[in-house]
C-alpha cells in the first residue's frame, strides 16, 4: 500500500468512526448535531487522527483501539477551526472550499458546535478504555495531555498569540512559539496519544514527541508558504490571506527559498528522532514526513 492510499485508508476509516461518534440513542437537538456533523465532514487532511493511528502501529498497536483518540483529537481540530472562522476572530467565509460553520448555521450555533465537539472528544477517548481493554492509567494520561496541549498553555494560548501578534511587533521566536502551540501542540499530542494507546516506553513517547515538535513547525511553514504561491482551487480558501491581515510569517521573516530549507531540515530531523532503533515499525511515520514537505494543499 502507498503511502497516498494508507492516508486515505486511514482518513475512510476515521470518517465513518466520527459519523457514528454522537450514540443515536442520544437526543441532541438537530441543528446542533447537524452543525456539528457538517465541519467534522467538511474533508480536510484528518492528518491528527492519521498520525494517532501511524503512531499506535508504529509500535505493533491496533487501529480499532486507537480509533477513538483519533476521533477526539479530530473533534478537537474541528472546533478549532469554527471558531477561528468566526467573525471574532479570523472572519473567514470559506473552509476547505466549502462556506465555514457560522456562514451556514449562524454564528451562535457555530459556537455551540465547537463547544459540543470540544467536549464530546474527552467522551470519545474514554471509549478506548471501555470498549477495547485501553488501560484506565493510559486513558487519563491520554485525557490529561489533551488538556494541556489544547488548552491555553497549548492551541488556545498559541491562537492568542496569534490573534496579537502582527507585523512590526512579532519577532520570528515569537512566530515559532505562536507555531508550536497553535499547530505542533495537536501534532505532539496525536503522536503519544496512539503510543500510549500500544503501551510506549517512555524513550518512545519522548522520540516520537521530538518527531512531532519538528513535523509541527514544517507542517505550519509550508502552510505560510502555500499561503504566499498556493493554489486556491486545491486549497480550498484564498492565498494571501495572512498578508491582508498583516500576519507575521516565516517568509515573511527570512524569505521563501530560507522558509523551504527550514522546512526540510526539520524533516530531516524529525525522521532522524524514529529512526534510532526505539520504534519498532517508523516506515509510514517517515512516509508521512515526506508526504507533508512535498504537499500543495
Amino acid at each position: 500500500m502507498s503511502i497516498q492510499q494508507y492516508i486515505e485508508d486511514v482518513s475512510n476509516t476515521v470518517t465513518s468512526s466520527l459519523l457514528n461518534s454522537v450514540p443515536g440513542s442520544w437526543y441532541v437537538p438537530e441543528n446542533l448535531r447537524k452543525s456539528m456533523e457538517y465541519s467534522l465532514m467538511a474533508g480536510g487532511k484528518r492528518l491528527r487522527p492519521l498520525l494517532v493511528v501511524a503512531a499506535a502501529e508504529s509500535l505493533g498497536g491496533s487501529r480499532e483501539a486507537a480509533l477513538p483518540v483519533a476521533c477526539a483529537v479530530e473533534m478537537v481540530h474541528t472546533y478549532s477551526l469554527i471558531h477561528d472562522d468566526l467573525p471574532a476572530m479570523d472572519n473567514d467565509d470559506f473552509r476547505r472550499g466549502k462556506p465555514t460553520n457560522h456562514k451556514v448555521f449562524g454564528e451562535a450555533m457555530a459556537i455551540l458546535a465547537g463547544d459540543g465537539l470540544l467536549t464530546h472528544a474527552f467522551y470519545n477517548i474514554i471509549q478506548a478504555s471501555r470498549q477495547y481493554d485501553i488501560p484506565a492509567e493510559s486513558a487519563l494520561a491520554i485525557v490529561e495531555e489533551l488538556s494541556l496541549f489544547a488548552g491555553p498553555a497549548g492551541m488556545v494560548g498559541g491562537q492568542v498569540a496569534d490573534m496579537e501578534g502582527e507585523q512590526g511587533l512579532t519577532d520570528l521566536e515569537q512566530l515559532r512559539y505562536i507555531h508550536q502551540h497553535k499547530t505542533g501542540d495537536l501534532i505532539v499530542f496525536s503522536l503519544k496519544a496512539g503510543a500510549r494507546v500500544a503501551s510506549a516506553t517512555e524513550k518512545q513517547l519522548a522520540a516520537l514527541e521530538q518527531f512531532g515538535r519538528a513535523i509541527g513547525l514544517a507542517f505550519q511553514i509550508q502552510d505560510d508558504i502555500l499561503d504566499l504561491i498556493g493554489d486556491e482551487s486545491k486549497l480550498g480558501k484564498k492565498t494571501q490571506s495572512d498578508v491582508k491581515q498583516q500576519k507575521v510569517t516565516y517568509p515573511f521573516f527570512i524569505g521563501l527559498e530560507q522558509s523551504q530549507a527550514e522546512m526540510e531540515a526539520l524533516t530531516r530531523t524529525a525522521k532522524e528522532a524514529i529512526t534510532s532503533g526505539l520504534i519498532p515499525h517508523p516506515e509510514r511515520l517517515l512516509a508521512i514526513a515526506d508526504y507533508l514537505m512535498k504537499r500543495d494543499h
